[in-house]
């Protein structure tokens, strides 16, 4: 396949271009120049992101706003234009390409092996909420709409159920249930947004570890990566899928399900990183509503493989039969072992507020 870098701004005339990290959406490449530059190439997924247009406005948008504020140029994302000036090229086969400057002496790690590491990872994506603290959110494209609208989750969950194309239901009955009655509290951030009391925010959406850079010598947190997902949303979603993630004691596809519980030091150190990267930037009701970020956020991700159960694994990509399955138990069992330590939970974040 003909690689398009030569359509971007580039320095220097490019000595080998070959794939690059372990993404699953996006293709991705790294290009190596001529004095040593280097770039991370990649073909936006448009089956995922169907108006690229409107996400590359977003990461234009946020990246030159961030770019304008810091003085280190590996503490954000540089898109590299195209050169007639776009952020993105579209091939004659229809493809959408974009280029980012490679940011030196970086790593991109899979998993946290230490707890150091995960308060690293909240420090970079509270570093990026408070660097984009004064960014007009409204502003932002919507790449995925109503992506942590946990209500329409549900919404989706009753058509799943509805149809019940596979016949599945009966078999996950006790999940179907158990996500059933905790519905009535789905809407609870976003009705918290509409009477405002949580403000809008710029939220990542995808808080994992393995969307954070690295510094190789220093282990430090440098910047957060792919910027698809960037969207108006709450502190509260990004928060709660790094604890979805990152605070469990299990794999997301756990068999074992006695297994599967929140580590409260876990939990602590990532607050711990996210509100020290945020430097004050989060109101006291958005500290507050962190717990909440993290039970619905494991929730609404439990509905989501439930749906997708149901509806015959059309969207989560499986490795084996009833994968979905048991992914939606892990994250019900997360969510209930969540419930047992809920003032644990609070009483940790209210330590983080100003005025109790």
């Amino acid at each position: 396949m003909q690689m398009p870098i030569d359509q971007f701004a580039i320095s220097g005339r490019v000595i080998s271009c070959c794939p690059h990290g372990d993404g699953h959406i996006n293709e991705t490449y790294y290009a190596a120049c001529e004095a040593g530059a280097g770039y991370i190439l990649q073909k936006i997924n448009t089956a995922v992101f169907r108006d690229p247009a409107a996400l590359m406005e977003n990461v234009a948008a946020v990246t030159e706003y961030m770019a304008r504020r810091t003085a280190d140029p590996r503490r954000c994302l540089h898109l590299i234009p195209t050169r007639d000036g776009r952020s993105f090229y579209t091939d004659p086969a229809g493809g959408c390409w974009r280029v980012y400057a490679f940011v030196p002496g970086s790593l991109c790690l899979q998993s946290a092996e230490t707890p150091e590491l995960f308060y690293e990872s909240g420090v970079a994506f509270g570093a990026f909420q408070r660097a984009l603290a004064d960014f007009p959110a409204q502003t932002l494209h919507e790449t995925i709409p109503n992506f942590h609208n946990t209500p329409d989750r549900y919404r989706q969950l009753h058509l799943a159920l509805a149809a019940d194309v596979r016949g599945r239901a009966g078999e996950c009955r006790e999940e179907i249930d158990f996500a059933l009655a905790r519905e009535p509290e789905a809407s609870a951030l976003v009705d918290a947004l509409a009477r405002g009391e949580l403000p809008l925010r710029v939220t990542h959406n995808d808080t994992k570890l393995n969307n954070v850079l690295i510094d190789a010598k220093t282990r430090r947190a440098l910047c957060v990566i792919d910027l698809d997902t960037v969207m108006p949303g709450l502190s509260a979603y990004d928060f709660g899928d790094s604890i979805r993630f990152g605070a469990s004691t299990v794999a997301e596809d756990e068999h074992e399900l006695s297994k599967v519980a929140l580590s409260l030091p876990l939990y602590e150190t990532y607050i711990c990183g996210f509100l020290a990267g945020c430097a004050g930037q989060l109101t006291d009701g958005e500290i507050r509503a962190l717990p909440l970020g993290a039970k619905l956020m494991t929730l609404e991700c439990g509905v989501r493989f439930l749906t997708d159960y149901l509806n015959g694994d059309t969207y989560f990509r499986i490795h084996r039969e009833k994968h979905n399955l048991d992914r939606c138990r892990t994250q019900l069992r997360l969510v209930r072992d969540m419930e047992g330590k809920w003032e644990q939970m609070r009483a940790i974040a209210e330590g983080f507020c100003r005025i109790h």
